[in-house]
């Protein structure tokens, strides 16, 4: 049987993302995502905080129309990487690395409408 690194989650942006540009021209996106677990049905719930990063048109669409706490499902997958911050001391991070991005509300502070939808229903990326 073969592996499988997929990730699906639907979330609310933290902060309005952030815009970079690559040396060789790739626009990038970056923001972080926040998604609830409820526990024993009781209201109690954990929020756990993943890093999200998005290239090319998605990222320049993402740029444009994503606020804080607009309502979003990503899907991607997760790579993990690290740094030595002194001899010895090596820290990890894992981003999801976003293939796709599908806007879900036009809540969230932001005034301009989302993207057209294409015929299907989603988003042209």
């Amino acid at each position: 049987m073969g592996t499988l690194n997929k990730v699906i989650l639907i979330g609310r942006l933290g902060k309005d993302p952030e815009e970079r540009t690559t040396a060789g021209g790739i626009h990038v996106s970056s923001f972080s995502l926040a998604t609830d677990t409820y526990h024993n049905g009781n209201g109690e719930k954990t929020t756990e905080w993943h890093r999200i990063v998005v290239f090319g048109k998605p990222a320049e669409q993402c740029n444009q129309y994503l606020k804080k706490g607009r309502l979003v499902c990503i899907e991607g997958y997760l790579q993990t990487r690290s740094w030595e911050k002194a001899p010895g001391e090596k820290h990890y991070f894992t981003d999801i690395v976003a293939s796709r991005v599908q806007f879900l509300d036009g809540k969230g502070g932001n005034s301009s409408a989302p993207p057209p939808q294409e015929e299907g229903g989603e988003p042209p990326f």
